[in-house]
């Protein structure tokens, strides 16, 4: 790939948006056909052949050393943080409010590049940040409202799969500043999903249940997911390392509605006012850390 222009690789960014909405809910389906594990490890690796068709494969050797050891690192960690934390969720209903938990990612990158990219803010970052956690303590609520012992009843039912979804924000808004600090315009997505595989591949193996049962229906939601997640890290890539990455950040926004939308449907799955109210939040509080990071301070 060429030169490319700032504006350009930021709409290239922006894509990545529409195709990630769709993930949490094809995450869950694949998982129901496959198991959590097995069903990740055959995303990630046609995801892989996706991207080496699409985009080639880079030689390690031309990486930046900081970018592939803690790129590696991050994006491998948080991929799999993602992906079974949504695997091992125990209803559809679950899935999403986890999907939710990672939605904080946007705000957490605009606190990341503020604490090591001295990226400068005014006061509206603190109230985009409350905002943002009180909407997903709202989604974890359920329909009663802000409810502390609901929200602890909630994440007590299963309290691997919301940790895992928590620890994935941090890693994925620490992958987000690593690659706009050291990338130097080189692209490793495709070499971390192959090693995001082979990792998926030796826990399964490991695990001992070697049953994969193949159907249409499984396969289609398999390619679906696939497409989804290689170009949309492909596509995100891009926009992180040769667009405006706060611009970006900060329409990621839209995600936890779109993903929710998208769930309602491909799960199969109603969600209740409450929810609906802490997703809004969530969003808008990364629109107000992103205003905080335009203005003049």
């Amino acid at each position: 790939m060429g030169v490319i222009s700032t504006n350009k690789a930021t709409w290239i960014g922006l894509t990545a948006i529409v195709l990630w909405s769709l993930i949490v809910a094809l995450i869950k389906e694949l998982s129901q056909y496959f198991g959590p594990v097995a069903g990740a490890a055959l995303i990630y690796s046609l995801a892989s052949i996706f991207l080496l068709c699409s985009f080639g494969w880079t030689s390690i050797k031309s990486f930046p050393i900081k970018y592939l050891v803690w790129g590696s690192i991050l994006f491998v960690s948080y991929e799999i943080c993602l992906a079974l934390s949504i695997g091992y969720t125990k209803t559809n209903r679950q899935a999403i409010e986890v999907g939710m938990v990672n939605y904080l990612w946007p705000t957490v990158t605009i606190i990341f590049s503020v604490l090591f990219n001295r990226q400068k803010v005014n006061w509206l970052i603190a109230p985009g940040l409350a905002l943002s956690l009180i909407g997903i303590c709202w989604v974890l609520a359920g329909d009663q409202g802000f409810n502390l012992q609901s929200i602890l009843l909630n994440i007590q039912d299963n309290p691997l799969s919301y940790l895992l979804a928590l620890l994935g924000v941090l890693l994925w808004a620490g992958y987000c500043t690593i690659t706009a600090r050291s990338a130097e315009g080189k692209n490793g997505v495709t070499l971390f999903f192959i090693l995001v595989s082979i990792v998926l591949w030796v826990k399964w193996y490991f695990a001992g249940d070697f049953s994969l049962h193949f159907e249409l229906n499984s396969v289609l939601y398999l390619i679906a997911a696939a497409f989804a997640m290689s170009m949309g890290y492909g596509a995100w890539n891009i926009g992180i390392m040769h667009g405006n990455v706060t611009l970006l950040a900060a329409a990621s926004y839209f995600v936890p509605v779109l993903s929710a939308v998208a769930s309602v449907f491909i799960l199969n799955t109603s969600l209740g006012l409450s929810f609906w109210q802490g997703a809004l939040m969530v969003c808008l509080g990364a629109l107000l850390c992103w205003i905080a990071t335009k203005a003049k301070t």
